[in-house]
């Protein structure tokens, strides 16, 4: 079927892609891309350049195993994840954007935003957590505000993950009967299946008031997980102009000779128990 110009899917008629890409293609390409956004960060740091970097789409559509795999390599000294929690009832009486303007970057960092401000236009709107006048107003703000980011010097990038109903469906049932992934799934999400097309309106509506010039939205087909993982990442190395920062030259020194040093006996110590041993046996 169709999609909308921005790519959505808003029926649940699309067919799962069954071609994903081959895991020994896809793991050689990711490193590969790894390898290259640690080169981008040595370029941020070394040139003082400040990366936003925006994930925002539905429910089960990707973001943070994409997320995971970006920040996989780099240097969490200088590049970190931000995924706020709800709002505190001090910063529900902030100025909507400022607890986000608190983890922006500061010279050399890169910050990717595991969700954002965009949460007013869609969840928050969607749910009725803020009032009509309080979405109104983000939409007129959210433009002016990224604006000055740009214009402040901070590269913006902004991803819309795009996932058809059916898939993120299967995605909500596997993670039910996944322990390790069952706290990924709340009320919210449960809601956001039956309020599927809410969700698209709110969508295309965030998309026309903020899909600036400055700082366009970029959308990532993400039924194929790895596939949206290499397509994100090898766009986002695309769209910043780094370069490769000489490395200081590193060597290991000779171990200097021993001068008599003895380890304390073993049973002094308190040791973790050879779990790994009875599984061999």
């Amino acid at each position: 079927m169709p999609a909308d110009k921005h790519g959505e899917h808003d029926t649940g008629r699309r067919k799962r892609e069954t071609s994903e890409v081959p895991r020994g293609v896809y793991e050689a390409e990711l490193y590969r891309l790894q390898t290259q956004l640690v080169v981008l960060q040595e370029w941020t740091r070394g040139t003082g350049a400040r990366l936003v970097v925006v994930f925002e789409g539905r429910d089960a559509a990707g973001k943070g195993g994409t997320v995971k795999r970006v920040a996989e390599h780099l240097n969490p000294r200088a590049a970190r994840v931000v995924a706020l929690p709800a709002p505190t009832e001090r910063e529900r009486g902030q100025w909507y954007f400022q607890r986000y303007i608190a983890h922006l970057p500061a010279r050399g960092e890169i910050v990717l935003f595991d969700r954002s401000w965009y949460n007013r236009a869609g969840v928050e709107h969607v749910m009725g957590f803020c009032t009509p006048q309080e979405h109104q107003l983000f939409l007129r703000q959210c433009p002016a505000f990224e604006r000055m980011l740009v214009e402040d010097g901070i590269l913006l990038r902004k991803y819309w993950f795009s996932v058809s109903d059916p898939v993120q469906e299967e995605r909500f049932r596997r993670r039910l009967a996944d322990p390790t992934r069952r706290w990924k799934l709340s009320s919210m999400d449960m809601e956001s299946i039956s309020r599927w097309e809410a969700y698209s309106r709110a969508k295309d509506e965030m998309f026309v008031h903020t899909d600036i010039v400055e700082a366009p939205w970029y959308v990532v087909a993400s039924d194929d997980k790895r596939a949206a993982r290499l397509n994100m990442i090898a766009h986002l190395l695309s769209t910043v102009p780094y370069d490769a920062v000489s490395a200081p030259a590193l060597r290991l020194p000779r171990r200097p000779p021993g001068t008599g040093y003895q380890r304390p006996p073993r049973d002094l110590q308190h040791h973790v128990p050879d779990h790994a041993r009875s599984l061999r046996s």
